[in-house]
């Protein structure tokens, strides 16, 4: 088996390639709704298409890694993302908005349970060091994002093809996927039980007795009993309105940018470009923070610190006070979600399925989010349609106590 940090090194690629992935799509979505000419309404509805994937196929994430392992789990359904890209793509280059619909589906299931995928590998990396380390594994992800948006820019002020662009940037992930999941564990399921017995001490979520050992339940069963535990839902919703502060700013923001202050393309990538930067500052910095002050604490101060991102961004009409925004914006995003997959993950034997319950709530913020966004900004205007945004920072900040790490979990700070 790869060592711990091998392992570790290998699920930081895995997490910037899906990022990268992502943001070279979402960099260029200026130009993807001038050559549908859509208008706010349609492009929200076409950015839940997507979204339609994802939450369908997450729930099933958690049997697919527990019947395949997460390196082929990965490696399949990236795969899936890069076909997804090409059509879409196509759609846009030849104006057929149903063929960018359905390279959005094949590209939403692909990055949903690729994403669960790895948030389960990184949780079992993450116990395996006894240490806070995912909020790096997602630092991962929006370094990705950085260079991929990074890219967008430059690709979009010189005329670059969509079609193009996201193939190229669909193989360099996948390429990069297929060298990295050869540092996997052969089976992080397998690999959390002793001795290949599938047993777990009962209790330490659901009440019962914590001195009783059981066999965790797998398959259906083990992902309807999930479903049933109420810290797991609790920490799903703490997911979703991290996911819904992340995902509005990454399929908004570019928009937000060129429509509110009447600038150029570029300039949009450029925003998207701030917030995706001052969310990899904060997960790289987020370790530390964890392992002195917390898991609640931080994620108190990241709900506060998004709501006047927020704040700033929809109602300062100068548009670099309004990037300052868009930065805190990105500070206070950047760490609901890793600490919500870890608290799923505090216990490894019951990892893959509430991973997967987790992963469902979180994803349906991709559901609700585009259309909801694209709505409200028909009448308001996409930078006053983000205040929507402040409704689940809210509910963060009641459900913080729910990433309380359990007794089990190893290594982190309450």
């Amino acid at each position: 088996m790869p060592t711990a940090h091998a392992a570790a090194r290998a699920v930081f690629v895995v997490f910037a390639a899906s990022g990268f992935a992502f943001a070279s799509w979402a960099s260029r979505l200026p130009a993807v709704r001038d050559g549908l000419s859509f208008s706010e309404q349609e492009m929200g509805l076409l950015l839940l298409t997507g979204s339609v994937g994802s939450v369908a196929a997450i729930p099933l994430s958690g049997l697919v890694a527990e019947r395949f392992g997460t390196a082929r789990t990965v490696l399949g359904f990236a795969s899936l993302v890069v076909v997804g890209l090409a059509v879409a793509g196509y759609g846009v280059a030849t104006g057929e908005h149903l063929a960018v619909r359905l390279g959005l589906i094949l590209f939403g299931v692909g990055t949903g349970v690729w994403d669960a995928a790895m948030n389960l590998e990184g949780a079992a990396v993450e116990q395996r060091l006894g240490r806070a380390i995912m909020p790096v594994f997602h630092a991962g992800f929006s370094f990705g994002t950085v260079v991929g948006a990074g890219i967008g820019i430059v690709v979009a002020n010189v005329g670059v093809p969509v079609l193009w662009h996201v193939v190229a940037a669909g193989a360099i992930a996948l390429l990069s996927v297929l060298i990295a999941v050869r540092f996997f564990s052969p089976n992080v399921v397998a690999a959390a039980l002793p001795d290949g017995v599938a047993m777990t001490r009962a209790g330490s979520a659901d009440g019962a007795d914590p001195g009783e050992v059981t066999p965790p339940s797998s398959g259906i069963t083990g992902l309807l009993s999930a479903w049933r535990e109420s810290r797991t839902l609790a920490i799903g919703l703490v997911v979703l309105a991290a996911a819904l502060t992340e995902g509005v700013a990454n399929d908004w923001v570019g928009l937000a940018v060129v429509d509110g202050f009447g600038t150029s393309d570029g300039m949009g990538a450029a925003g998207l470009a701030v917030f995706l930067t001052a969310m990899t500052a904060a997960r790289l910095a987020g370790t530390r923070a964890i392992d002195r002050f917390g898991r609640v604490p931080v994620l108190v101060v990241s709900a506060v610190l998004a709501f006047v991102g927020v704040l700033t961004f929809a109602l300062v009409p100068v548009l670099w006070l309004a990037l300052v925004g868009v930065g805190l914006w990105g500070l206070g995003a950047a760490m609901g979600f890793p600490m919500g997959m870890s608290a799923a993950s505090d216990e490894p034997r019951r990892a893959a399925m509430r991973v997967a319950a987790v992963s469902t709530i979180g994803y349906t913020a991709f559901f609700v989010g585009p259309p909801l966004i694209g709505l409200v900004a028909h009448t308001t205007g996409y930078r006053l349609a983000v205040l929507v945004l402040l409704i689940p920072m809210v509910l963060a900040l009641v459900l913080a106590r729910s990433v309380r790490p359990l007794p089990s979990a190893a290594g982190v700070k309450r």
